[in-house]
């Protein structure tokens, strides 16, 4: 289980070998999973399925907090690559300049095979 606390944006469409869910604590998430756009607040859940091509972005004005959950364990490694491990839960993200975000985009896909994910082109 990861703690998270994501700045506005999202990763790009993609898909995992693995299952992943998501609790949302504060903000807002748009999920789409399978073609289908999911608003997900506080207290509200999704389950990703292995495979399933998906993506989200938060739609909240200020950075969401949520819990990401992967079986099997492992993804927390490529998170501490592309994210700001924060010293404490209550210390919110530096807002990514576009180089930082261009960065975390290049390490990214870099590692994604290696992680056992695969992005994916955007849907029309």
């Amino acid at each position: 289980m990861i703690d998270m606390f994501v700045p506005a944006g999202g990763p790009p469409p993609h898909r995992h070998d693995f299952e992943e869910i998501f609790h949302v604590l504060e903000g807002e998430l748009e999920v789409t999973f399978r073609d289908e756009l999911h608003h997900v607040g506080p207290g509200q859940t999704v389950n990703i399925a292995a495979n399933a091509p998906h993506g989200f972005r938060v739609a909240s004005g200020t950075p969401a907090r949520f819990l990401c959950i992967c079986l099997p364990a492992g993804q927390e490694e490529y998170f501490k690559l592309v994210g700001e491990v924060l010293p404490g839960r209550a210390t919110p993200p530096t807002p990514p300049t576009p180089e930082v975000m261009a960065e975390r985009r290049r390490i990214m896909l870099a590692n994604a095979a290696r992680f056992h994910s695969e992005f994916l082109p955007p849907r029309a």
